[in-house]
């Protein structure tokens, strides 16, 4: 119990609680900034967990997490579809004026209990296009630490920000999928403890 207490107090855990809209554009696009919308009405929210692997990897301030979680696609009209994730995060540390800002970059693997629409209309608008449960996942994001921005010591270690949510078949490496993939662009809130 005491072991559990010390890694409980060194923040190598994290939760997020991430909510993100469906965008029609690529993940190129989505990267450089034209974030885009989608006519229809598709959202998602997600809870992931995560466990620090290595902090300040290779002598730089690199932190390593693994990582899972669960996802509810809110599909308008048509029926809710869930998702399992797991990946690995790299947090890359920028301090500065006793803040904080963590640059994400996020691969893993992902699962889902139906084909999310917006991956169904990418695919049916291509010829001969394929569609999967089981794809890769990406997960990109940049935030701050809540709790040193406003200099409230219990908020420390409490990260917002924004992430794309992307799932693809990697040009058709997984199951043959060119086209049929996904960017939702989000907000999050994650906490270390």
């Amino acid at each position: 119990m005491l072991f559990a207490l010390q890694l409980i107090a060194q923040n190598d855990f994290s939760a997020r609680l991430l909510y993100g809209v469906a965008t029609q554009k690529a993940l190129g696009d989505v990267l450089i900034g034209d974030l885009g919308s989608h006519p229809e009405n598709l959202s998602v929210i997600s809870l992931d967990t995560g466990y620090m692997l290595k902090k300040s990897a290779f002598e730089i301030p690199l932190d390593i997490y693994a990582k899972a979680g669960i996802s509810n696609y809110k599909e308008g009209d048509y029926k809710d579809v869930y998702e399992i994730l797991a990946y690995v995060k790299l947090f890359y540390n920028l301090d500065f004026l006793d803040n904080r800002v963590r640059f994400g970059f996020g691969e893993g693997f992902s699962y889902t209990s139906d084909i999310i629409r917006a991956e169904f209309l990418e695919a049916q608008a291509t010829t001969d296009a394929k569609t999967s449960y089981f794809l890769n996942y990406l997960d990109i994001s940049i935030d701050f630490d809540l709790g040193k921005l406003i200099h409230y010591k219990p908020f420390q270690e409490t990260y917002f920000g924004v992430a794309l949510k992307h799932r693809s078949g990697v040009f058709g490496l997984i199951n043959g999928v060119t086209k049929g993939g996904s960017n939702y662009n989000s907000i999050y809130i994650e906490k270390n403890f």
